[in-house]
């Protein structure tokens, strides 16, 4: 006798969904208990699902691409006399998915390193301190695959030190306090397990005392947005581009079970990103390894015409592709005195998308100007009258509310293309590029257009904020409608800003001035506030954009307009 069950995903730790990055069976196979299923991917680790039982593969029901959680069906499997009984299906489950369990625990290791009970020991009579493996699940051993600082480095607590590999997973330990790093403890290829010792700091004091298992709970969603900000700083531009893209760059290859290439998640999502086709680098990592700048250098080498374009990067270079001469590789030092500094994580991730986005996009910019001197003077009132609640009130605010009229009206600029169609949207989320120490990212207001000017005044602030701390979280830049860039702060008079794909356009505001303006019987100074409207040319014309502009200086000349 044999029957149909489903495999479902089991109990997969804190992560409410993961993307299915390889499918390791296909209908007809023989499968054994605990053979790996499929491998699932979140932002910082990956991991293989097993089966509960023993049968042969009926249906495969998940894809390259997809999105799983728990509970969700894998594949139906007919199961053989061996195999429980149906009833008796949950009771196999539970012990077989302790393994992604487990894995999910090491995915999310670096936040509990957030709760340091275990991780550091305590400041020594030297102001010295060691810092440890904290709890990595059930994984006895792993191997440092990357050390991430060297002796003399100044380091924060949470600041990534390691990578290291597991069978399944890969995964960053961070610190679990700042400091000067003395002495490092060990070196790629090494072995570690909880409680080995990684490096020595001196003078950032002593670990926080161990918490109670709740404020664990609550420590880990906070480690976890700091290394997340930096991993999704242009994810909002990316998202609905890279989603598509798992699929047809791995099928592309024609991959079989087992032959993912030997990268980290976050190397993956980068290479996804770029439309890169993994299979076809060369890894120059331990155990050829692939690493973020074995992506990029086939990314130099397919622009220079040096080697094949990647498969699924964008529709112009399967057009023939640039064949442009090799970057220029110059000694600098022979001509003076330099330093080499690296570039920040969101630079280097941000750095990649803009490229994609300028050269796959067809960019206009369309120059005009607002009348902004009533509208300031009603800020400043606003903000002398609302002094005692603590909210300020920016151009910014106004802006973002201008702007969701003029979608309204507009709502071409409100849209996404998605192949041969045009998605326009029936929500208002705009976001908007927020300077910080380690470059620029783009928080998101949602439902603008059902928030008034405080609200939106004092969430800005906020969303501002927490990104110059770095805790982002990526939900909080992710659904963008359409952003706005503001130079006001700074200068300048007009330039062309990048539009943040999969978005149609982006408004960059540069300094207001006073300048002298004729109203029919003199000149009178009025404050003049410059705007930049890149769009894309495939979805918006010349006069779209012109009229677009135009309404939206008109109601911040005007902003009794809102309301009409």
């Amino acid at each position: 006798m044999s029957n149909t069950v489903e495999i479902k995903v089991p109990d997969i730790g804190d992560f409410k969904e993961v993307e299915v990055i390889e499918v390791l069976v296909a209908a007809g196979d023989a499968i054994k208990a605990e053979q790996s299923l499929i491998t699932v991917e979140s932002d910082k680790a990956s991991m293989e699902i097993p089966s509960s039982q023993a049968g042969v593969v009926k249906s495969v029901k998940v894809k390259v691409g997809d999105k799983v959680a728990m509970g969700s069906v894998v594949l139906e499997l007919e199961a053989g006399d061996a195999a429980p009984a149906k009833a008796e299906a949950p009771k196999a489950e539970a012990p077989k998915a302790e393994a992604p369990k487990a894995q999910a625990a090491a995915a999310s290791a670096p936040a509990k390193a957030d709760a340091p009970a275990p991780a550091a020991a305590p400041a020594q009579g030297g102001g010295e301190a060691d810092i440890t493996v904290p709890d990595i699940g059930d994984f006895k051993e792993v191997e440092v695959i990357e050390v991430m600082v060297a002796v003399g480095d100044t380091i924060k607590a949470e600041q990534s030190l390691i990578t290291v590999e597991s069978d399944k997973a890969s995964m960053e330990i961070p610190a679990s306090q700042g400091g000067v790093v003395k002495s490092i403890k060990v070196k790629v290829g090494d072995k570690v397990s909880k409680g080995s010792v990684l490096l020595v700091v001196e003078g950032g004091g002593a670990a926080a005392p161990a918490a109670a298992p709740a404020t664990q709970a609550e420590a880990a969603p906070k480690a976890e947005s700091a290394p997340k900000a930096d991993t999704a700083a242009a994810a909002a531009p990316a998202q609905a581009a890279a989603a598509s893209r798992p699929a047809a760059a791995l099928e592309a290859s024609a991959l079989k079970p087992g032959q993912l290439p030997h990268a980290s998640p976050s190397v993956r999502k980068f290479a996804r990103e770029l439309g890169v086709d993994l299979v076809r680098v060369k890894g120059t990592g331990a155990k050829e390894r692939i690493t973020q700048d074995d992506v990029r250098n086939f990314v130099k080498q397919a622009l220079a015409g040096g080697a094949a374009a990647a498969t699924g990067a964008a529709p112009a270079a399967a057009g023939g592709g640039l064949n442009v001469l090799a970057w220029p590789q110059v000694d600098f030092a022979k001509f003076g005195p330099i330093e080499a500094k690296p570039l920040s994580r969101i630079k280097k991730i941000s750095g990649a998308n803009l490229h994609r986005n300028w050269v796959m996009i067809p960019h206009v910019t369309n120059n005009d100007e607002a009348d902004i001197t009533d509208l300031e003077a009603l800020r400043v009132t606003l903000n002398k009258e609302n002094e005692k609640a603590g909210i300020k009130v920016t151009m910014l605010a106004f802006l973002i509310k201008a702007v969701v009229a003029a979608l309204k009206k507009f709502p071409e600029f409100n849209a996404s293309l998605d192949g041969d169609n045009l998605v326009l949207k029936q929500y208002y989320h705009v976001g908007f590029a927020a300077d910080t120490p380690n470059g620029l990212v783009v928080p998101v207001i949602r439902d603008a257009d059902k928030k008034g000017i405080f609200e939106i005044a004092k969430e800005t602030s906020d969303l501002a904020k927490k990104a110059r701390d770095g805790k982002l979280s990526p939900a909080e830049m992710q659904g963008g409608c359409f952003s706005i860039s503001s130079l006001g702060g700074i200068g300048g008079t007009h330039f062309t800003p990048i539009i943040n794909a999969p978005e149609v356009a982006i408004l960059g505001v540069s300094r207001s001035d006073r300048k002298p303006v004729w109203n029919g019987s003199e000149f009178v100074p009025r404050l003049i506030l410059p705007l930049s409207l890149s769009y894309d040319h495939r979805v918006i014309d010349g006069a779209s954009a012109a009229r677009f502009n135009a309404y939206l200086g008109a109601l911040l000349a005007d902003f009794r307009r809102i309301a009409l």
